[in-house]
């Protein structure tokens, strides 16, 4: 199932409570790990970058006449709800199909490639290059003839 992705989601939700609490940094590591469960153009990124402190005047005013504590945070309130959600549909629905299909992708590329051959197409993957597919297939080109043939077999039996 997605018990990696699960664990990483619930490190998250206990950083939430730290007391050295930075939401700047919590939401950048949020953003990658949930970039690499559901893809870039999925809505729980967005709702993740939009979390902010308001500090206007008003909002100033109204916390300190409630008394903020760390259980009344509005902030951490939405993002441990979008990360329990988050966590619920993992647990429910599994991981996205598209991405379970990428994952075998990248694990039989690393089982026929070189580190470094990996790494170059993982950086072309998600680079803005109009030039990638080319030099992607540049990279796999240079591959044997077998080792091409054996990848692609592999590819068509997952």
């Amino acid at each position: 199932m997605a018990e990696k992705q699960i664990a990483l989601l619930q490190q998250q939700l206990a950083r939430l409570d730290e007391k050295k609490f930075d939401l700047d940094a919590w939401k950048k590591h949020t953003l990658i790990f949930l970039e690499r469960i559901f893809g870039k153009d999925n809505t729980k990124l967005k709702l993740i970058q939009d979390l902010h402190y308001d500090y206007s005047s008003w909002s100033l005013r109204d916390t300190a006449a409630a008394g903020k504590t760390k259980d009344k945070d509005p902030v951490k309130i939405q993002a441990r709800e979008i990360l329990e959600a988050t966590i619920l549909e993992l647990e429910t629905l599994g991981l996205p199909q598209v991405e379970a299909e990428q994952l075998k992708v990248w694990s039989l590329l690393q089982d026929e490639l070189t580190g470094k051959q990996v790494k170059e197409i993982e950086a072309l993957v998600k680079s803005d290059d109009t030039e990638k597919s080319e030099k992607i297939s540049a990279i796999l080109e240079n591959l044997e003839k077998e080792n091409l043939s054996l990848l692609i077999a592999k590819l068509l039996l997952s």
